[in-house]
């Protein structure tokens, strides 16, 4: 890759990074279903206008079934519970587990699309999945009256990244050749019709702090619309398998995120968990040892 695209990867990786740190600073205060849905709500509300300066709204109308499932896979679901796991859990934490999503994709691609696994792959897989239970199981003490929110934060996060995998396979399903941008308008505009009325339903009592409304924007603007541009993009420019490779940086940015605004620890088992999660990626993908067909 050339420097500028390596750039704007690592630009990538720092803003979705920071997408934790905002759950972490709007949740409580919105509550994780409110926030996700001002998050996907305020993205629509800019990406809608910039896909029509380019004459791509009939894409909308054309593909709106697929794109309604993208929506809920992509973005409504997982990123309520992602939110519903930043009041139990730390922001580096979840991202370690969000790193995973490369192992549900190729699960997902194996038993839906039948692509074909190699060895290696299926170490990485193995590995990968290792490491989520090696930074799982202290949380899993089901001793009466043992606090079991972290356990449950982290199932959250599974049951996040495992819908970004079926999200992937469904994008590639049934949405091939669609234009990128109107795939991320779309996904998130479905996304937020998906989640108003229960955000209008759930909406908390308390008004919410300029801290909580000013991680929402972030989360929405910085983390969701320019993200999202930025990422297909690279995909565009770089190709898929060095743009996923951002999956590598995401987790450092946000445990440096979390350390530096919320004083959140930074423990060995974290680190070691981590490291493991990340070779059975690099396994899973091909980018070391036998690449995958």
């Amino acid at each position: 890759m050339k420097p500028f695209d390596i750039g704007e990867l690592v630009l990538l990786a720092a803003l979705w990074g920071a997408s934790f740190l905002f759950m972490r600073l709007g949740a409580h205060e919105f509550g994780p279903i409110a926030l996700a849905a001002v998050r996907v709500g305020l993205a629509s509300v800019l990406l809608v206008p910039l896909l029509a300066s380019r004459g791509q709204l009939a894409s909308l109308r054309e593909h709106w079934k697929a794109m309604l499932l993208v929506g809920a896979l992509n973005s409504a679901i997982p990123f309520v519970l992602f939110s519903f796991a930043a009041l139990s859990i730390t922001a580096g934490l979840s991202s370690i587990v969000n790193a995973t999503t490369p192992l549900w994709t190729a699960v997902v691609a194996y038993v839906w699309l039948r692509q074909g696994l190699t060895p290696s792959r299926v170490l990485g897989l193995v590995i990968g999945f290792a490491g989520v239970a090696f930074l799982a199981w202290d949380k899993a003490s089901f001793k009466p009256g043992a606090d079991h929110s972290g356990f449950w934060a982290m199932l959250a996060c599974l049951g996040a990244t495992a819908c970004y995998g079926l999200a992937a396979n469904a994008t590639k399903r049934y949405l091939t050749g669609v234009a990128p941008l109107a795939v991320a308008t779309g996904s998130q505009l479905a996304a937020t019709l998906l989640l108003a009325l229960p955000a209008a339903w759930l909406w908390p009592a308390t008004p919410p702090s300029q801290v909580a409304w000013g991680s929402a924007l972030g989360l929405a603007v910085l983390c969701t619309a320019v993200a999202y541009l930025l990422y297909f993009r690279l995909m565009s420019r770089v190709g898929p398998t060095n743009a996923v490779s951002v999956t590598f940086l995401i987790p450092l940015f946000a445990i440096v995120w979390g350390a530096l605004f919320l004083h959140e620890a930074i423990t060995v088992q974290m680190v070691m968990g981590g490291a493991i999660v990340l070779v059975g990626i690099a396994l899973a993908l091909g980018l070391v040892g036998a690449k995958p067909r």
